[in-house]
């Protein structure tokens, strides 16, 4: 998938598009748990899906601080791209699995790195948004390093 979160010139709106990607990355490692046969690999991802539910609690808050609508959860479109990928990818085992999984964190690797270099990003973002690239690079380079 490719992701157009952080391309939205209004800062909310972009937090807004985050928020529902994360929702869906949170899915899309529920998936994978419930699917890996490795007992290590569901482990690790166990602990990255507590990374995005974390971003989920983090984005929600900046939101409401800031007097602006919490999405409640992701759209059906993003859920379908994240998770629908770890479904078909259970059909073929765990590397594939992983695969799917390193695909999706391309796109919340882009999408941080949108949100670090928007232009109008709030103050207050800025400390949130660095923890979060610096989760979203570690769960890309583990993916990397377990299935290359």
């Amino acid at each position: 998938m490719v992701t157009f979160v952080g391309n939205q010139e209004d800062f909310a709106e972009a937090l807004k598009e985050l928020l529902e990607l994360e929702y869906g990355a949170a899915d899309a490692y529920g998936a994978a748990v419930e699917r890996l046969e490795n007992p290590e690999y569901r482990q690790k991802l166990e602990e990255f899906k507590g990374d995005h539910e974390r971003h989920i609690q983090e984005i929600s808050a900046l939101l409401a601080k800031n007097h602006h609508d919490i999405p409640e959860k992701g759209t059906i479109g993003k859920q379908l791209l994240t998770t629908g990928k770890v479904v078909v990818a259970n059909m073929m085992g765990d590397n594939t699995i992983l695969q799917a999984m390193k695909s999706n964190e391309i796109d919340t690797n882009t999408a941080y790195e949108r949100m670090q270099a928007h232009q109008n990003k709030w103050p207050e973002a800025e400390d949130m948004i660095s923890r979060g690239l610096k989760d979203e690079k570690k769960h890309k380079e583990w993916l990397e390093s377990v299935n290359s």
